[in-house]
């Protein structure tokens, strides 16, 4: 067993102290599995797509399994956040307007740089991603590109209910062919432990905001406005390392997730105050019409769509922004009007707030962002 791999990874991990995990175990049997035959040069070697309730560890062994390659350069494995992924493939597109089967070129040139491509937090929940995924998942299986993905859900419920889900139905068919499907579905929820508890939550409390930046500031703070997406974003301080906003200046903006990957690439620690209580208490009931266009345009007829509060722009904000943190390993310090588990107890974005709530209760812990 090489001291590289996911399984020595998985031992050393529970030598200090991390919880022994019979459905997490069975996920590192078969990503050592995979490791050994990419190290081997096993042809018939497949994929594998891990899923299951937030927390169970799915980013975490993905991680493993990517760190115990990085040293092969004939492999030369790439990690990307699902996020992040679709960012550039919407880049490279654009750049290969014009040519011929853009998206078959595109595989092409991924498989070219890699031969194992790790995605994190797979989902999908737009219409242009179906149509663009629908046949780049098929292209790069088809070039021999091996994929280790995470979810919270199984491949047959990607997008379920979604308008024109049979155009997706492809692609699933080649995950099950060409990746081993497991649910990690342990009753352990592997963000809360191990780890030192470190407070970086309050309820109506800006002033432990207030210090826990002075605390952290190696140079001058700063109130001048920040410009992201192309606009002016007001700040409560910041300096060359931190940045202190308000919910309502940086979640009720209209910003993309581009901006808050731009965001994180600035600062190394984030505080966000007067973050409301967002469940809300007004819905109302949206009907889609007209025309949605991805890589070819798809008439959508009249639909009912799911209640949104009023307050759910800013809920999908938080959420990517949440997204960004935990996965750039940026501590995030928030001063909320409720409680964590009160911030978002029901509504059209539950399923999905799920997972923030993990990620940010993993943030009250000393290891994080070490």
């Amino acid at each position: 067993m090489s001291e590289l791999s996911p399984y020595f990874a998985y031992q050393k991990a529970l030598s200090a102290g991390f919880k022994e995990d019979v459905a997490q175990l069975k996920a590192v049997a078969c990503l050592e599995h995979c490791y050994q035959q990419l190290k081997s040069g096993d042809a018939s070697v497949s994929g594998v797509y891990l899923w299951g309730p937030v927390g169970r560890g799915k980013t975490w062994l993905m991680d493993c399994f990517y760190q115990s390659l990085t040293s092969d350069l004939a492999l030369s494995p790439q990690r990307m956040h699902f996020h992040h992924f679709m960012r550039w493939v919407h880049k490279r597109l654009f750049q290969l307007t014009g040519q011929a089967d853009p998206l078959t070129l595109l595989a092409q040139e991924l498989a070219s740089k890699t031969k194992v491509l790790c995605l994190d937090e797979l989902f999908i929940s737009d219409i242009g991603d179906v149509m663009l995924l629908s046949r780049l998942l098929q292209q790069l299986f088809k070039q021999g590109l091996i994929l280790v993905v995470t979810s919270n859900q199984p491949p047959e419920k990607l997008y379920e209910n979604g308008f024109n889900r049979e155009r997706l139905l492809p692609a699933i068919a080649a995950i099950n062919r060409h990746m081993r499907v497991l649910n990690i579905n342990g009753r352990e929820d592997h963000r809360l432990h191990p780890g030192q508890p470190l407070c970086r939550f309050w309820i109506n409390d800006p002033q432990s905001l207030a210090t826990a930046f002075a605390a952290l500031a190696l140079d001058p703070a700063h109130t001048q406005a920040l410009s992201l997406g192309h606009r002016d974003i007001q700040v409560i301080q910041r300096t060359k390392q931190l940045l202190w906003c308000r919910y309502s200046d940086l979640c009720e903006q209209p910003l993309a997730a581009a901006d808050f990957i731009k965001l994180c690439d600035s600062y190394s620690t984030i505080f966000l105050s007067e973050v409301p209580n967002l469940t809300g208490s007004k819905q109302q009931k949206a009907i889609a019409r007209g025309t949605e266009d991805g890589v070819t345009q798809v008439t959508a007829g009249d639909r009912e769509l799911p209640a949104l509060s009023r307050q759910d722009d800013g809920v999908r904000r938080f959420i990517a922004l949440v997204d960004e943190c935990y996965d750039r390993q940026i501590p995030l310090y928030l001063s909320a009007e409720v409680p964590l588990d009160e911030l978002y107890s029901h509504g059209a974005l539950a399923f999905p707030f799920r997972r923030t709530l993990s990620r940010l209760q993993e943030m009250q812990l000393q290891r994080f962002g070490q």
